[in-house]
């Protein structure tokens, strides 16, 4: 299953949006991995909503182009 989530930044007043089949592990490498400039500028973020969309990661793909947009 692929999920689309919404983490935020309370020391940043930020939110940022992605998709993944681990929600938990996303929102773990949004706090420890270097590989997302990003968000490692705006350090700790917590999970605010997970949506779960499909089986097909391009469905995930597009309802989260939908929702940036």
């Amino acid at each position: 299953m692929f999920y689309v989530y919404l983490i935020y930044s309370e020391s940043a007043d930020r939110y940022y949006i992605g998709h993944t089949s681990d929600p938990e592990r996303g929102l773990n490498e949004h706090n420890t991995s270097e590989g997302h400039k990003y968000t490692s500028m705006y350090r700790p973020w917590v999970m605010h909503l997970i949506i779960p969309v499909s089986e097909k990661r391009g469905e995930a793909i597009k309802v989260e182009r939908f929702i940036k947009k």
